[in-house]
């Protein structure tokens, strides 16, 4: 007949494992809901496994490391980013173990145990259970970052909502909402709003906040909205308006971009948004070889214009209908080109040769048109002040043209 004390000599060891992984795990979380985040959670688990340890959440752009150097954490970066991804991947000498970051079918990120240094100990035999907690306790702290994420998305959802939707906000609650969000909206802001041709708007909102680190940006109805707070003195205007131009060169390999001005006052941010908008719209209208001036788009006149259509819509619709809005008609009615040809002959300088040869037609079409503009319009183009009113009234005319009945 057996000793019991045996049996119970035997269950001791596996008893002492499950409390000491029960321990470990606890403390885990215990680093995750307390804020301490993956390095603590990567030092308790490479001070439980006997061995350096690696934690990489691509989801996260978090890599850490405990007991393990930078090269070695970079090279189990890149790793893991391409397992994530699903690409090849080279697995890196250092690499000793794996357990993976899983959350149902998708892998986020991996926690690495590493080799340790030449006549270190060896890990210990239960190493694997420790790297297994740690992936939990990781997964934890994606669910807390993705929630505290989509909190803040909503936030800043409905915020851009109500700017676009609500002219009567308040500027002290505008610039004590932004501050909620980390946006300083006390020197003004100037408005991005891009259409985009690529399916990841969260990736050029991220690349938004990473230029600009205290800038809005979210994805509302199909575009990107973002806002750029004011930096700077007195050259903030300036500045901010070049940093935005600068920011919507660098998208524009995702999409349509439209800027605003600049607009120092909060309470005037949804006349930004419109203006933005309206931006977009144009330059949506000429890549699309509705019009060759486009790229004319941010000069002087042109902002002057889309800051009055974004506050005072009638006036320029008004300015537009007083001008050229009898050769833009009478153009899509007959399917001639009045507006075409007046346009060139502003651009050349009212010289009827070259713009005969900058449209292909002959001289005295060319004057013949102009007679016609002349009789549709009531201003002749060969008059100095009549020709600066057309002039005004055909960029008028392409700034509104995206919203005229078609």
């Amino acid at each position: 007949m057996s000793d019991p004390s045996e049996g119970r000599a035997a269950a001791s060891p596996a008893g002492s494992l499950v409390e000491r992984l029960r321990s470990v795990h606890l403390k885990m979380v215990d680093a995750v809901l307390g804020g301490d985040g993956l390095q603590q959670v990567a030092a308790l688990a490479a001070e439980a496994a006997g061995a350096p340890v690696a934690i990489v959440v691509p989801r996260l752009d978090a890599a850490v490391a405990a007991g393990a150097d930078g090269p070695v954490l970079e090279a189990v970066r890149r790793y893991v980013a391409d397992r994530v991804r699903d690409r090849p991947s080279q697995v890196p000498e250092a690499l000793a173990a794996e357990a993976p970051i899983q959350s149902g079918d998708d892998v986020v990120g991996a926690v690495v145990m590493l080799h340790g240094e030449p006549g270190a100990p060896e890990p210990l035999p239960e190493a694997g259970d420790f790297l297994h907690l740690a992936a939990v306790a990781c997964l934890t702290e994606v669910a807390v970052e993705e929630a505290k994420e989509e909190v803040e998305q909503n936030l800043r959802g409905s915020f851009l909502e109500d700017l676009r939707s609500r002219p009567d906000l308040e500027p002290r609650e505008v610039v004590r909402r932004a501050a909620r969000l980390g946006c300083d909206l006390a020197r003004g802001a100037v408005v991005l709003c891009a259409e985009l041709t690529t399916d990841r708007p969260r990736h050029v909102i991220a690349t938004i906040t990473g230029d600009e680190p205290g800038a809005l940006a979210e994805h509302l109805d199909g575009r990107v909205y973002a806002i750029l707070p004011g930096t700077g003195g007195d050259d903030a205007p300036e500045g901010t308006t070049a940093r935005g131009r600068a920011l919507a060169t660098r998208l524009r390999r995702h999409g349509t971009v439209g800027v605003s001005s600049f607009y120092s006052d909060p309470a005037e941010l949804p006349r930004a948004i419109q203006e933005a908008e309206l931006v977009l719209d144009v330059l949506k209208q000429g890549e699309g070889g509705g019009w060759d001036g486009v790229q004319d788009i941010g000069t002087g006149t042109y902002r002057l214009l889309f800051r009055v259509l974004a506050s005072h819509p009638e006036e320029v619709r008004s300015f537009y209908e007083d001008t050229v809005a009898p050769i833009v008609r009478y153009d899509d009615q007959y399917r001639t080109d009045l507006v075409g040809t007046l346009e060139a002959y502003l651009e050349q300088n009212c010289n009827m040769n070259a713009t005969a040869s900058a449209i292909y037609a002959h001289r005295h079409t060319v004057a013949y048109r102009l007679e016609r503009v002349k009789e549709l319009t009531g201003l002749d183009p060969m008059l100095s002040e009549d020709r600066e009113r057309l002039g005004l009234g055909l960029k008028a005319y392409r700034i509104i043209a995206p919203r005229l009945p078609k």
